[in-house]
């Protein structure tokens, strides 16, 4: 059924994330720093990897560089943490938390959102299932996120849970459009897409070290402008 991937997928983000936030308290807290910092890496090395597939770093460079002007101006990254914050008001207004437990939400929902929707995997799968009801890359990446979610939610909180609507709704909107605008999307544009998608989740490993700040979310429409270009260029 097509679909079927993405509703996996937000499934398995939902369960694992509950997990979590079962299982966090009875982590000790330098046991989930070590093992968030260790899964910053990774997501580091994922980020290099995805980045490495792309074959024009000049159209990775002006992608990257425009989109993020692009984000700039149009404040992605301060709607996203909007959403975040409008839901985290409710959520901790029921838990009687106060702006620490708020910015925590807000983290959580945000890195993790960045993360789940940002990459090969999801952007590829989800053409996948919408041009032939195949979800076996929606699939695989369900059982990824599924897992990590667990160590998310035990050392970010319930802002992960929350990151299964963005999954919902980013892999949903790609799987619908995936009939239009798939047959139009070579493997070159993909290869291209991926290897901005690359950096900025390199961003976001970068981010989950707490060494610095950078605002992914503006950068997104980089992936559009990545796609475009190769589309007509490549």
């Amino acid at each position: 059924m097509i679909g079927s991937g993405t509703l996996v997928n937000v499934a398995a983000i939902a369960g694992g994330s509950l997990v979590g936030l079962l299982v966090g308290r009875g982590i000790k807290e330098k046991y989930q720093e070590t093992v968030i910092y260790g899964l910053a890496l990774c997501v580091i090395l994922l980020g290099l990897q995805m980045a490495l597939q792309g074959q024009h770093i000049l159209l990775t460079i002006i992608s990257l560089v425009t989109g993020s002007i692009l984000g700039e101006a149009l404040g992605i990254e301060e709607k996203l943490e909007q959403v975040g914050t409008w839901l985290a008001a409710r959520v901790q207004k029921a838990k009687g938390k106060g702006d620490a437990g708020t910015e925590a939400f807000v983290e959580g929902f945000l890195s993790t959102s960045l993360l789940y929707c940002v990459g090969a995997m999801a952007i590829v799968g989800s053409i996948q299932d919408g041009l032939s009801g195949d979800a076996t890359t929606l699939y695989t990446k369900a059982m990824i996120d599924g897992l990590s979610g667990i160590i998310y939610a035990s050392n970010m909180g319930i802002g992960v849970l929350f990151s299964a609507l963005s999954v919902g709704v980013y892999q949903g909107i790609l799987t619908a459009l995936a009939g239009i605008l798939g047959p139009y999307m070579s493997q070159t544009v993909v290869q291209e897409i991926s290897a901005s998608g690359g950096l900025m989740i390199l961003g976001v490993g970068i981010n989950m070290t707490r060494l610095l700040k950078i605002r992914v979310g503006n950068m997104l429409p980089g992936l559009l402008v990545a796609g475009v270009a190769a589309g007509i260029f490549l």
